[in-house]
């Protein structure tokens, strides 16, 4: 098992409240692009953190606020009472704003990005946190209503299953619509897969029947992910 890039810190929210983080360093740390990583509903878990060591060892300083202050679970149950009880304008406008300002502190450009649950913040987050420099989306979004396109002003890409259950196909595409009625500069990427066809855990017992690991696809994404990081973060 690969030893973990980072360790838990303490920063703050523009109220002043604190909070903790998984922080992964790059190797190199002068002049490394910033990237906040927003968790899935099973909270700040083994598998996000290994997102942030990806990024860290791709030259990336990676942060994951914790949403769930130490919260974390393996049942699907416990994980949607985790989620129904989380304030998704304060995660995005305090937790995740800060984790911005936080890497604004050692990073001239910071990257928003997130996996379901973290993915519809991902999009409550472009619209409303400044300092964000692109934004990539992994099969996620809140209520179409809650997103104004034209408060996006940085490049975004999203990745889709096209067989999810949970975030359906046509609404994907209305995004799509409501993204290119705004001149949003993005660009979605749809695979024939399942949800969180990029969780290595979303396989086997004691996980959700509608979710399934595709190595293939993963890859594909996360290559496409870097590429777009690379043409973005570091001009």
């Amino acid at each position: 098992m690969k030893t973990p890039a980072g360790s838990m810190i303490t920063f703050s929210r523009p109220d002043g409240q604190q909070l903790q983080g998984y922080l992964a360093k790059p190797q190199k740390l002068e002049g490394a692009p910033g990237i906040v990583v927003i968790q899935e509903w099973w909270g700040v878990n083994e598998q996000i953190r290994g997102v942030a060591d990806r990024l860290a060892q791709a030259g990336y300083l990676a942060l994951v606020p914790d949403l769930y202050r130490g919260k974390t679970t393996v049942e699907e149950e416990e994980a949607h009472h985790l989620m129904s009880g989380l304030d998704f304008g304060d995660a995005a406008t305090q937790d995740v704003h800060g984790a911005v300002q936080y890497l604004k502190q050692h990073a001239a450009k910071v990257a928003v990005t997130g996996y379901c649950m973290g993915g519809a913040l991902t999009w409550l987050s472009l619209c409303n946190v400044p300092d964000v420099a692109a934004g990539v989306v992994w099969y996620g979004f809140p209520p179409l209503d809650y997103i104004d396109a034209s408060k996006i002003k940085v490049p975004v890409i999203g990745h889709w299953a096209s067989q999810d259950e949970f975030f359906p196909a046509e609404t994907v595409d209305a995004l799509e619509k409501k993204l290119t009625d705004a001149n949003v500069d993005f660009e979605f990427h749809r695979y024939l897969a399942h949800h969180a066809f990029a969780n290595e855990t979303a396989v086997g017992p004691g996980r959700i029947a509608k979710t399934q690991f595709d190595p293939v696809w993963s890859q594909l994404a996360w290559d496409r992910t870097l590429t777009f990081f690379g043409r973005t973060m570091w001009k």
